[in-house]
């Protein structure tokens, strides 16, 4: 079959089914969710849109508590999963093109979660239907797995799995080609200040980031009072690290706001942690427990992404570094918390670096609590699933890197043997969690046609 051909051939079709995808703003909304619409009400709607796509293509579906759901076809005792989410993260400020249309320019189609993860899930669910309409004998069953809460936990497929069966093998178009076979652990971290404000503190608040997987591109702190040149070293500092900002003064306090540039947690020296900066500006400004809180998030996180001044830092060659990223930072009169994503290797030897770590801070007036641990998930590189999909990569690329590690957590890390497989092809820029966000539509239609023949190798005769 000449998958890629086919693909060419019904591009409009799926252009058009990844905007309408793109116009549901399934972004988690806690503040309005109810048991009927555990994440909001957009994530639903994104899980109801792929799930009466699945009804209308004649497929069987399910919705398991509109958590997650399923889009099956073929027979056989085993089960090929294809796990993809619907969920995006917030969209943040200076977008050139609205981010929930789904725009066309220059051959990119823009839009949050064109790349992240709703372009790949079009991509694989086009390879699905041109798959069940080439006719293919399948001897396994194949299975969209769709899950509303990726970006937040993976509650969604938690549920999923509590009440439907593991597939035999599987893979998340989630990520990076030629393929992802390990992945870093991911722990969510807590440090919170043990002193509360007092009326000494000049720092009223500070405020940055939504997610912890996220870079915070904004952060602004409240200030009783400045220094007498505070206005003129600000506007060095500023200048000194090439950075936005701003310093007004209200009734009663001061208000200075910095600008940053997000990015994935996975990567964060690809951005610019906008409350690292302020910290690290605000420790000539303050006192007392607010100056604790600055001086905290300069020595630990200002210097390297590493860790390295908690001894959590390490890496090994099959995964890298570790590394970590504040991604939602608080103060008020309850004292400061830094919540913090970290990626580990997969050779880490977490409980140890834990309890390092908290003998450093033993030192300090914060402590660590560990609010979730996902593990480190590894397939081996000479296993039959890992070949199979590799070779199909490099038909379709005469591409024969080799295999990689991420930072990132795709839905691999659920299965028992799953690994994430494409579609970031090698050398393209990677805009997921960042503004702009978009997906190169000629890589997008050679996608679908690598998902195609990859179930058709992986679930035929």
């Amino acid at each position: 079959m000449n998958w890629l051909q086919i693909a060419q051939n019904r591009q409009d079709e799926l252009l058009t089914e990844l905007q309408q995808l793109i116009q549901i703003e399934s972004v988690l909304d806690e503040n309005n969710a109810t048991a009927d619409k555990p994440f909001g009400q957009g994530p639903l709607d994104a899980l109801r849109f792929m799930l009466t796509k699945g009804e209308h293509a004649g497929m069987q579906v399910k919705n398991i508590d509109n958590m997650a759901g399923h889009i099956e076809m073929g027979e056989g005792q085993e089960l090929l999963g294809l796990l993809c989410h619907v969920d995006v993260v917030p969209v943040g400020d200076g977008w050139t093109y609205p981010p929930f249309e789904g725009r066309i320019v220059d051959g990119k189609l823009f839009g949050r979660g064109a790349i992240d993860d709703k372009g790949p899930t079009m991509a694989a669910w086009l390879a699905m239907k041109m798959v069940k309409d080439s006719g293919i004998q399948l001897n396994k069953r194949v299975r969209m797995i769709i899950g509303t809460d990726e970006e937040s936990g993976f509650r969604c497929v938690t549920r999923y799995f509590e009440k439907e069966e593991m597939p035999t093998i599987g893979f998340a178009p989630d990520a990076d080609f030629p393929l992802i076979n390990a992945e870093k652990g991911i722990a969510h971290l807590i440090f919170s200040q043990k002193n509360k404000a007092t009326e000494k503190d000049t720092l009223i608040s500070f405020n940055a980031g939504k997610r912890t997987n996220m870079v915070p591109d904004f952060a602004e702190a409240k200030l009783v009072t400045i220094s007498a040149d505070g206005a003129t070293k600000f506007q060095a500092f500023l200048q000194e690290n090439g950075a936005e900002g701003a310093l007004t003064k209200e009734q009663d306090h001061y208000i200075i706001a910095v600008k940053g540039k997000s990015a994935h947690a996975m990567e964060p020296e690809k951005g610019i942690n906008a409350a690292v900066l302020l910290a690290q500006f605000l420790t000539t400004e303050l006192a007392s427990s607010g100056l604790e809180f600055v001086q905290f998030i300069a020595d630990v996180f200002g210097a390297d992404h590493f860790g390295t001044a908690l001894a959590l830092n390490y890496r090994d060659e099959m995964s890298g570094e570790t590394t970590l990223n504040p991604g939602i930072l608080r103060f008020d009169d309850n004292g400061g918390t830094i919540e913090v994503s970290m990626r580990y290797a997969v050779t880490y030897s977490f409980e140890e670096k834990i309890t390092a770590a908290q003998q450093v801070l033993a030192q300090t007036d914060f402590i660590l609590d560990i609010a979730s641990n996902s593990a480190p998930h590894y397939v081996p590189e000479e296993d039959e699933l890992v070949q199979t999909l590799v070779g199909v990569y490099q038909k379709y690329t005469n591409d024969f890197s080799k295999v990689l590690s991420t930072g990132g957590g795709t839905y691999a890390r659920v299965l028992n043997k799953g690994v994430a497989f494409g579609m970031l092809f090698p050398g393209e820029a990677d805009v997921a969690h960042q503004k702009d966000e978009f997906v190169d539509v000629e890589n997008l239609i050679k996608a679908a046609a690598i998902y195609a023949e990859a179930i058709a190798k992986l679930a035929s005769k």
